[in-house]
């Protein structure tokens, strides 16, 4: 009777009025502690320790002053800025009092809209010519110091640049803390800082050359000085040091490297065997000058214990990229994968995938006093071939093919003391002009060993061309969106290098691509097994043509009989054109098989992504079904 009374009291309107009370108060008590369930594997959408870290080193509060139209903000962007106010609110949570939120809406002719425009947050017209204009963006300041995010929108337009958020906010702070930007130096023998067309050229209409994007994103951070490849010494104020593509570079140019390093500078050297986007290539490739592509720091290296063949490049059939326009197998172009990365490591422990046109290996063991990391290689299915036939006949590598076993090293950096690689001091200059004084053959003031450092070296230099790097077709646009994390690995290298470690985990979520390794695994197998086939009939085909060749030559009698094939040579050609059958049948097989175990795989993911979940429906609905009966039956 009890009971009864109770169902009674809980469904009439009083009971429904007083769970709606206790609803309310639950939901409001419970909103003051907000907190997301990510089930995504690299936690995108969770503030990254790197974040929490700088947070954690606030001193003093900070301010970000977070602009959104609402009225008129396009219906498909406002999840976007529904996300971007969501993430503002865990950093304004995980700031513990140090980060105060502040939230505009920018209506026309406001004091938001005159807010907006002193603090750097720009607005677009929602239409050409139009007066109203959508603001999406933000101010982070503290005390005077003052960085702006001027807008969004484009970010917002394309979903794939989403996990960008995060890394925008966070280096924003970072620079607001500190406002001083460390000094990069870049020395490459290529035009990445810009160019100016020839004057005549110019007069007919050609652009400047655009900086490489890299560039464009280093200076984002950092204060980029430009170094000549000739350089006598590296400025003072330079904290880490660029080497892209070093071609032609003199004993000099290397002594200068050498003493910088010996002053406790830092080294990222981007060293190539066959740089195809070198812009000299195709000309002096034409020349047979292949060796117009290479580039290389052979004293360094040398004194450092290591060596690069400038004349092989790696190719791994394991991590091989396919052509766009043709579709056939590059296995010098390598597709490394997060089996080829050191996630050990604070630079690339969060990057997903790297591409390496044409790269070469470093061999040999570290000099005494210096430590070796590999930050990137091969899988052991990989050998060394020819650069020359590496960039001109990817079918006659895997005609010929043949894994070592070993891991090459494609990307590694030294740490510890290094010992100069000019024992006998400075290496003569050129010879000066009758009127210049004589340099000096010996510095007095040379520097014999360096404190700790460090240098990192990447055996591949096409590795950063924006074509390699971004969507080509979203560059035309000025929209640099990566296409893997290969810009990412060079910026956490600086950053780690100029002392900023924070930065690194945040950055790396940008540019997140997951490739079916199992599936490259399944035509890098069909692929092998392809080119066996095509062996043995090259071998048997060579040897039907020299054994008829040879019956060919024994044959007797005037010219029209050399042209009769004898009945041993029909039969050779039979018995070879039979062969010949078996074998198509055979590489028609091998495909079949691939697309067979293909398809079986594409089934058994649609399988676990569709059928689980249903099941775990199914599942939950019948135990939930087995509890009702069971408290039906208690009753």
């Amino acid at each position: 009777m009890k009971e009864k009374n109770v169902e009674a009291i809980l469904y009439s309107t009083v009971g429904i009025a007083g769970m709606f009370v206790v609803l309310l108060a639950f939901y409001v008590v419970t909103s003051a502690f907000k907190t997301r369930i990510d089930l995504t594997a690299e936690k995108a959408f969770t503030l990254s320790d790197g974040t929490r870290h700088i947070l954690a080193k606030l001193d003093s509060p900070v301010t970000i002053r977070y602009y959104c139209s609402q009225a008129n903000m396009p219906p498909e962007l406002k999840p976007y800025a529904q996300e971007i106010e969501d993430l503002l609110g865990e950093y304004q949570q995980a700031g513990k009092g140090k980060i105060i939120l502040e939230k505009y809406d920018p209506q026309p002719d406001s004091d938001a809209e005159d807010s907006a425009r002193l603090n750097g947050v720009d607005g677009e017209p929602l239409e050409m010519g139009g007066s109203d204009r959508v603001y999406l963006g933000l101010s982070i300041s503290q005390l005077d110091t003052k960085v702006a995010i001027p807008s969004w929108l484009d970010l917002a337009r394309n979903p794939s640049r989403e996990r960008l958020l995060e890394y925008e906010v966070s280096r924003a702070i970072s620079r607001v803390i500190n406002p001083a930007p460390a000094t990069i130096g870049l020395m490459s023998a290529l035009p990445v800082l810009g160019e100016m067309p020839n004057p005549m050229l110019q007069r007919m209409g050609q652009q400047a050359q655009q900086p490489a994007v890299f560039v464009s994103e280093l200076k984002k951070d950092f204060t980029v000085k430009e170094v000549p490849i000739s350089a006598a010494k590296i400025d003072d104020d330079i904290k880490v040091l660029i080497v892209d593509h070093p071609r032609g570079i003199t004993d000099a140019g290397q002594y200068a490297i050498d003493q910088f390093i010996m002053r406790g500078g830092k080294v990222i050297a981007f060293l190539d065997p066959s740089a195809y986007f070198d812009p000299q290539h195709d000309q002096m490739e034409q020349m047979g000058l292949h060796s117009s592509g290479q580039s290389s720091l052979p004293k360094l290296l040398k004194a450092w214990g290591l060596d690069m063949d400038l004349s092989k490049v790696v190719a791994d059939a394991n991590a091989s990229m396919r052509n766009p326009s043709t579709g056939s197998i590059m296995p010098a172009v390598l597709l490394v994968t997060r089996n080829g990365v050191n996630e050990d490591d604070i630079v690339t422990s969060q990057i997903d995938t790297l591409v390496f046109p044409w790269a070469g290996a470093f061999t040999g063991k570290p000099a005494d006093g210096l430590k070796q990391t590999v930050l990137v290689q091969t899988s052991t299915n990989s050998e060394l071939v020819e650069s020359m036939v590496a960039t001109m006949n990817g079918d006659q590598i895997l005609k010929d093919f043949k894994g070592t076993g070993l891991h090459y090293a494609v990307a590694v950096r030294l740490n510890g003391k290094f010992k100069t690689a000019f024992p006998d001091g400075k290496p003569a200059e050129t010879p000066p002009g009758p009127d210049e004084p004589k340099p000096a053959t010996n510095d007095v003031s040379q520097l014999k060993e360096s404190t700790n450092t460090a240098v990192i070296l990447v055996a591949d230099t096409d590795f950063l061309a924006d074509s390699v790097c971004f969507n080509p077709d979203l560059l035309r646009m000025r929209i640099a969106q990566p296409m893997n994390g290969n810009v990412n690995l060079l910026l956490n290298a600086v950053e780690q290098l100029a002392g900023d470690n924070d930065l690194i985990a945040i950055r790396s979520r940008g540019g997140l691509n997951r490739p079916f390794t199992r599936l490259q695994e399944l035509q890098a197998n069909a692929g092998k097994q392809w080119q066996d086939k095509l062996k043995e009939l090259e071998t048997l085909r060579s040897a039907t043509q020299q054994k008829i060749n040879e019956l060919q030559a024994s044959k007797q009698g005037g010219v029209q009989q050399k042209f009769i094939l004898s009945p041993e040579q029909q039969a050779e050609l039979q018995k070879y054109q039979a062969s010949e059958s078996d074998y198509v049948k055979q590489l028609h097989q091998v495909q079949k098989n691939l697309h067979k175990d293909t398809d079986s795989l594409e089934t058994r993911i649609k399988v676990l992504n569709i059928g689980l979940m249903a099941t775990l429906v199914a599942l939950t609905g019948i135990v939930l079904s087995v509890i009702k009966r069971k408290r039906t039956a208690a009753k």
